[in-house]
């Protein structure tokens, strides 16, 4: 699959893609690639610019982006579909999603491990999925929670 690694506020990120759309993203201290391509065509480029735009505080919605969901479980597919709903400077709890999805709130570990897994950082929020009362709770990138929290702060969240 291509890949871009590019510069933005929070550190390198990177970018994949294929025909079927967006196949992964790494935010931030993706590290650059022999195999990067050095010019992204233009669609990916335009996504690069809202990433950037993004991060340095103008919030952008990504849930129009084409995503290669073909290796992604059911379960996993319908949180991440609902997680795109959560739009910036809002949060939602597991249980949340849990019951967007017409599961039970025992369903929460699921969401969270469906989310463990989202490929798609940023551009599928995970970052904006908190535990009950707003508790943060891990965050599988680099920087962990303290990444989750500027991500929210940047976005205007309600953090308390």
């Amino acid at each position: 699959m291509p890949r871009v690694t590019f510069d933005n506020p929070l550190g390198p990120c990177a970018i994949a893609w294929g025909d079927a759309g967006l196949t992964g993203f790494q935010l931030p201290g993706a590290k650059p690639r022999a195999d990067d391509i050095a010019t992204p065509p233009s669609e990916i480029a335009a996504i690069i610019a809202r990433v950037q735009r993004h991060l340095a505080g103008e919030l952008q919605d990504f849930s129009d982006l084409r995503y290669d969901f073909a290796s992604v479980a059911e379960f996993n597919l319908r949180v991440l579909r609902a997680t795109l709903a959560v739009k910036p400077g809002r949060t939602a709890t597991y249980g949340e999603i849990a019951a967007a999805i017409g599961e039970q709130p025992v369903a929460s570990r699921g969401v969270g491990a469906a989310l463990g897994a989202n490929r798609w950082p940023l551009l599928i929020p995970c970052h904006r999925i908190t535990g009950a009362h707003g508790k943060m709770t891990g965050f599988s990138v680099p920087g962990g929670i303290e990444t989750k929290v500027k991500l929210l702060a940047l976005e205007g969240a309600q953090l308390l």
